[in-house]
C-alpha cells in the first residue's frame, strides 16, 4: 500500500523548544496550591498532582469532589498512587484509594496545546505514571497531563438507587478536564486547547466523553487508538467461555450484579459497602469494568449516541492496529500459556457462529491465514475492533471531521518479556511505544521504527495544535497505514471484512 497522496506536514518537534528548564520554571502554582516538578532535559514533569479528593471512606462511590488546598510549595517529583488493583500491568497491583493523581509534561514556552491522556487497562488496571511522555512533549511542542481514574468495582459499581452507579471513573475523567481547563495555563498550556486522548479502554471512554452530557466544553478534540462507542464481542471470542456481549451496559444490569456481589458481602445497601475494608471488596475487583449507560453519565448507549449525531462536535482521530486480538488468541490454551489449536478453533467456530459457521470459516480459514491461531485472531480483530471502530468513525463523520488510521508495523517492540508462542504483529497496544516509554522501559526500535514513531508523533501534534493531522478526512473506509517500510492508504471494510 503506497502513499496516494502527499503529506505536507511540518515536523512538530522541530518547532519545540530546547532550552533547559531553570529553577523558577519548576515551582507553578495551581488555583490548590504551588507545585515544583522537575527537569526532564527540554521538558519539565509534574508528577502526583491532586486533582480530586480521595474518595475514601464516605466519599467512596460518590462523583468526584475537589481536592483540599494546601499551604507552602508542595513536592511533585514523584507518582501518585496508582488507583486499586489486582496485579497485572502494575506487577505489585495497588490497594491505594487515593489515587486521584495527574501528572503533566511541559516543554519550555506557554500557550502549548494539551493532550490529556486516559489509558487503558480494560477498566480493571493500569495507571497514568506507567506513560512517560517526554518524547512526546518534546518533539510534538505539546503539553501532556497522563491521569488515574477509579477502577473495576471502585469506580464502576452498580447498585440500586446508588447515584453514580456504573459512572465513578468516567467522572473522575470529567473532573481531571476540568482542573486542566483550570490550572493548564500555569504550565505553559493552552486551556483553550485540550485534546481528550486514550487507547483501549482510554479510547473506549473518550467516545463515552464524546456523548457524555457532563463532558460538555471540556475539550476539544479527541483521540481514539483501538477503542470506540461500538467495541464489543461474541461468544468464545477472547478465551472460552466468554460471553458476547458490549463494552457499555445497561443501568439495570449493573446495579442488580452489584446487589448480587452486596448480597455474597452480606450488605444490604451501599453503606454497608463502605464500611468493608479493601481487601474484602478487591476479590470482585474485575467484576466490574463496563460503564453502564442509562445514567446522568451516559444517558443513552453511546454506540446509539454517535449513530444518531448526539455527541460534542470536535474533530476526531481514530484508529486501531492491524492485529488487534493476535495477544489474546496467543493465550488461549492451558491458562494463557498456549496459542489456539486446531481442534479448539473447530469447536468454537461452531459454539459460536452455529449455521453460519461454514460460511465464517470460508473467509477466516485456518489454511488461508497459516494457522487456526491465526485465522482466529483476525476474525476477533475485524469483528470486535477494526470494524466497531469503523462504524463509530462513520457515525462521527456524518456530523465532524474524522482522520482515519491503523497501525501496521509488523515487528514493533515486544510488550512483553515472555517469549510469544505465535507472531503478534501490530498487535494491541503495540503503537503505545511510538508515543510513550512504558513502565519505565524505553523502547528498542530500528532506525525505521524510530522514524515511524517520530512521523506518528508529528501526525498527532499537527491534530492537537490545529485539529488537522496532515492527512486527509475520513470518507467511508479509508485511512492511513503506518508501518515503518510504507505509509500509505489502507481500505478498511475490504482489508477487515466489514461487509
Amino acid at each position: 500500500m503506497r502513499l496516494r497522496w502527499v503529506v505536507p506536514l511540518v515536523a512538530a518537534g522541530l518547532l519545540a523548544s530546547t532550552a533547559v528548564a531553570s529553577a523558577d520554571d519548576l515551582v507553578v502554582r495551581t488555583g490548590y496550591g504551588a507545585v515544583r516538578g522537575e527537569s526532564g532535559g527540554s521538558t519539565r514533569v509534574f508528577e502526583g498532582i491532586p486533582y480530586a479528593a480521595p474518595p475514601v471512606h464516605d466519599l467512596r462511590w460518590r462523583d468526584p469532589r475537589p481536592p483540599a488546598k494546601w499551604d507552602g510549595v508542595r513536592d511533585a517529583v514523584e507518582p501518585g498512587p496508582a488507583c486499586a488493583q489486582l496485579p497485572g500491568e502494575l506487577p505489585k497491583g495497588s490497594d491505594s484509594e487515593d489515587c486521584l493523581y495527574l501528572n503533566v509534561t511541559a516543554p519550555a514556552g506557554k500557550h502549548k496545546p494539551v493532550v490529556v491522556w486516559l489509558h487503558g487497562g480494560g477498566y480493571y488496571m493500569g495507571g497514568g505514571s506507567n506513560y512517560d511522555a517526554r518524547r512526546f512533549a518534546e518533539r510534538g511542542d505539546v503539553v501532556v497531563v497522563t491521569i488515574n481514574y477509579r477502577l473495576g468495582i471502585f469506580g464502576f459499581l452498580g447498585m440500586p438507587g446508588l447515584p453514580g452507579s456504573g459512572t465513578f471513573g468516567l467522572r473522575d475523567q470529567q473532573a481531571a478536564l476540568k482542573w486542566v481547563r483550570a490550572n493548564i495555563g500555569a504550565f505553559g498550556g493552552d486551556p483553550r486547547n485540550v485534546t481528550l486522548a486514550g487507547q483501549s479502554a482510554g479510547a473506549m471512554s473518550v467516545c463515552a466523553q464524546l456523548t457524555s452530557p457532563g463532558a460538555a466544553g471540556l475539550f476539544d478534540k479527541a483521540v481514539m487508538q483501538s477503542g470506540s462507542c461500538a467495541t464489543g464481542w461474541l461468544d468464545n471470542f477472547e478465551y472460552r467461555g466468554e460471553q458476547e456481549a458490549t463494552i457499555f451496559q445497561p443501568l439495570d444490569a449493573v446495579a442488580a450484579h452489584g446487589a448480587d456481589v452486596a448480597r455474597e458481602l452480606k450488605c444490604a445497601d451501599v453503606e454497608c459497602l463502605r464500611g468493608k475494608e479493601i481487601e474484602k471488596l478487591m476479590p470482585y475487583q474485575r467484576a466490574f469494568i463496563q460503564p453502564a449507560y442509562g445514567t446522568a453519565a451516559l444517558p443513552t448507549y453511546p454506540g446509539d449516541a454517535v449513530r444518531d449525531g448526539r455527541f460534542h462536535r470536535v474533530p476526531v482521530l481514530s484508529g486501531t492496529t492491524r492485529d488487534e486480538a493476535r495477544p489474546w488468541i496467543a493465550a488461549y490454551e492451558d491458562n494463557g500459556t498456549a496459542a489456539m489449536r486446531p481442534d479448539t478453533f473447530e469447536t468454537v467456530l461452531a459454539e459460536t457462529f452455529g449455521d453460519q459457521a461454514a460460511a465464517v470459516r470460508a473467509v477466516y480459514s485456518p489454511e488461508k491465514y497459516g494457522s487456526a491461531a491465526l485465522a482466529w485472531a483476525a476474525l476477533v480483530t475485524d469483528k470486535m475492533w477494526s470494524c466497531t471502530q469503523l462504524k463509530t468513525d462513520r457515525g462521527l463523520a456524518a456530523k465532524t471531521r474524522v482522520y482515519a488510521y491503523e497501525f501496521a508495523d509488523p515487528t514493533p517492540p515486544k510488550l512483553s518479556p515472555l517469549p510469544p508462542t505465535m507472531p503478534l504483529g501490530a498487535q494491541h497496544a503495540s503503537d503505545l511505544w511510538d508515543f510513550f516509554d512504558l513502565g519505565g522501559r524505553t523502547p528498542k526500535f530500528t532506525p525505521a521504527q524510530e522514524k515511524l514513531s517520530e512521523r506518528m508523533i508529528d501526525h498527532w501534534a499537527a491534530f492537537a495544535a490545529h485539529g488537522e493531522p496532515g492527512w486527509p478526512r475520513f470518507r467511508g473506509s479509508d485511512a492511513l497505514s503506518f508501518a515503518p517500510d510504507a505509509i500509505g492508504q489502507v481500505d478498511l471494510t475490504a482489508t477487515h471484512h466489514c461487509d
